[in-house]
């Protein structure tokens, strides 16, 4: 079967299309033929060897895939051949097929297809915690979300509103994003290439600051947004999209009694209970029609380069899926 695989760390070229083995389905797993594919910019970072975690070599990437189940290993009931299943894993999708662990994977509902089910969990379930978990989001609260019309952005625009924030102020680097952030229930829209836009927040919280802060990208986004903060406000740090190294002086945060959180996925896959019923619960949004999903690009697996290059170079909105 085709997979791609990289044997070294560096620009998208690296991603290579390789022949490997159709895995089998150890005791505990079922074997899913891959349907699609998502792609993070976690992904990318893996492939820079820039990612939080060490990524070892040869590496696949891919940490989420929807798919079909083409096998089941002895001791499994709850699942059957052709049952329509989503998973979230460590790496290891970008395939035709793959062998899960049994714990990973959800039935996918029946008004769910295999695109949304791809493009949900890993965005769905960042977008989710960075909000509840570590924001702490109350009703009537204010919310700056940065990459609004990306990935996480878009689920987190719809988020807030379904959860009851006051006040949705997206940030996006065109007019075009921000229309569709805009479309999706934000209340106000910021171009943050504009040097001011530090200054547009405060001016639309009329002086008071945002209650929580989005924020993934580092450097001087980083250092603006936390003076957007209003008093007792929290910002989530759930990426570093800049690769800046960010310094400031944490006396700052005493001025109006604010926090800096930081929010990293794989620790919420740690705790099953908690990481299980929030995928649960996105799911039943996106079956419900509450939460919707943006396929900004559907690429097939062997030109997964282009899809790294597109995320890379911003030219994306809402979800890059890789088609087997």
């Amino acid at each position: 079967m085709k997979a791609i695989q990289f044997r070294e760390y560096g620009t998208p070229d690296v991603l290579q299309v390789v022949d490997v083995p159709v895995p089998t389905a150890k005791p505990g797993e079922v074997l899913v033929q891959v349907k699609a594919v998502g792609v993070n910019f976690a992904d990318t970072m893996r492939r820079r060897n820039r990612y939080l975690a060490k990524t070892p070599l040869p590496y696949i990437p891919g940490s989420e895939v929807a798919g079909v189940i083409a096998e089941v290993s002895p001791g499994i009931t709850d699942y059957r051949v052709g049952d329509r299943v989503v998973a979230l894993t460590g790496s290891g999708c970008y395939t035709e097929s793959v062998a899960l662990p049994v714990n990973a994977i959800f039935p996918i509902p029946e008004q769910v297809d295999f695109d949304q089910a791809a493009a949900l969990l890993l965005q769905g379930l960042t977008a989710y915690h960075v909000l509840r978990t570590s924001g702490q989001l109350a009703p009537g609260e204010s919310v700056l979300v940065h990459a609004a019309a990306g990935g996480v952005g878009t689920l987190a625009v719809q988020l807030a509103k379904l959860w009851g924030a006051g006040q949705v102020i997206a940030a996006a680097s065109s007019s075009q994003k921000l229309e569709l952030a805009l479309s999706l229930g934000a209340d106000v829209g910021i171009n943050y290439s504009e040097p001011d836009w530090n200054d547009q927040v405060m001016e639309h919280t009329n002086g008071k600051g945002v209650d929580i802060v989005l924020e993934m990208v580092g450097g001087e986004v980083f250092k603006k947004s936390i003076g957007c903060l209003a008093t007792f406000g929290r910002l989530v740090i759930y990426g570093r999209a800049g690769a800046e190294t960010t310094q400031f002086d944490p006396s700052v945060l005493m001025q109006r009694n604010t926090s800096v959180v930081g929010f990293w996925l794989t620790r919420i896959m740690q705790r099953p209970a908690l990481y299980r019923e929030s995928i649960l619960e996105l799911l039943r949004y996106v079956g419900e029609g509450t939460l919707q999903l943006i396929i900004g690009e559907r690429v097939p697996l062997t030109e997964a380069r282009r899809a790294h290059e597109l995320l890379e170079g911003r030219q994306t909105t809402g979800k890059v899926l890789l088609i087997p």
